[in-house]
């Protein structure tokens, strides 16, 4: 049986996805899955060691790994009202935090891709885990920060505001839902097993949506947020019908997205197609 290595997050979306998937509810024919749990920056710079073989990912990150890596049409995470914010201890705007010191949660993360869209004069940059943003910002290390994840649903417990939602932003820019995970395969891995691939994590993604509690204790295990108002609203934010399908406005989307990176410089041109199914 083949072995393949498969990196996601332990965020709620992510262990609701995979759940079935890595626990025998669902199958591959001919594989099995050794899985690694990292927050997304991590599994960005895995992909880029070349260091797993199947793993969720930023879109950002999947720019400059589109000639060794392709998309999958199932798992990923996008939609509307998910993007990203940008918050602060104080009322301010985006015009006052240029030049400023933005915690984002990784260089290559869409986080930080959406920002460097938005406008110049954002490059001033403290990376840190998505879970010490917060943290930072109401320390006073860093003048703002970019949130995403379960901050999203607890950054005003912390007395902390928003600046921009950068999702909004881009949503009401391109028209297009904002792309922001997507699961990936190792094109070296060929064409027919990709497919079974792609199919298997479909069906994990079902089989999660027809038993929303089966994986409720998976979940908690790995959750950064363990109260279940905010888990389950993680997962009905983060998962939707482009998890089981990207669809043509999904792929458009993410077209959308690298085109106008492509334009501005931040990730490289890349002739090969996203799929290869």
């Amino acid at each position: 049986m083949r072995q393949l290595t498969l990196g996601y997050s332990p965020c709620p979306n992510d262990t609701f996805i995979f759940y079935a998937l890595t626990h025998g509810r669902i199958t591959c024919s001919g594989c099995r899955f050794r899985e690694r749990l990292e927050d997304v920056e991590t599994l960005n710079q895995l992909a880029l060691a070349g260091e797993l073989d199947l793993t969720k990912i930023s879109y950002h990150a999947l720019g400059h790994l589109r000639a060794e890596y392709c998309l999958l049409h199932s798992g990923g995470a996008l939609g509307r009202g998910c993007g990203p914010l940008v918050i602060s201890t104080r009322p301010t705007d985006m015009q006052q935090l240029r030049g400023k010191r933005i915690a984002i949660p990784g260089q290559l993360t869409t986080a930080n891709l959406l920002l460097q869209l938005y406008g110049e004069g954002y490059e001033n940059l403290l990376i840190l885990p998505f879970h010490q943003i917060m943290a930072a910002v109401t320390s006073g290390q860093a003048d703002a920060g970019v949130i995403i994840h379960e901050s999203r649903f607890t950054y005003q417990q912390q007395g902390l505001q928003q600046v921009l939602d950068l999702g909004r932003w881009w949503e009401e820019d391109s028209g297009c839902p904002i792309p922001l995970g997507g699961i990936l395969a190792r094109r070296s891995l060929g064409t027919e097993l990709i497919r079974q691939l792609d199919e298997a994590l479909r069906a994990s993604v079902q089989y999660a949506f027809a038993h929303p509690d089966e994986p409720q204790t998976y979940i908690e295990q790995h959750a950064q947020e363990l109260e279940t108002a905010v888990i389950r609203s993680h997962i009905k934010l983060y998962v939707n019908e482009f998890s089981v399908d990207l669809g043509a406005e999904g792929i458009n989307a993410v077209k959308t997205l690298f085109t106008r990176a492509e334009q501005r410089g931040i990730i490289p041109p890349c002739d090969l197609p996203l799929f290869v199914t």
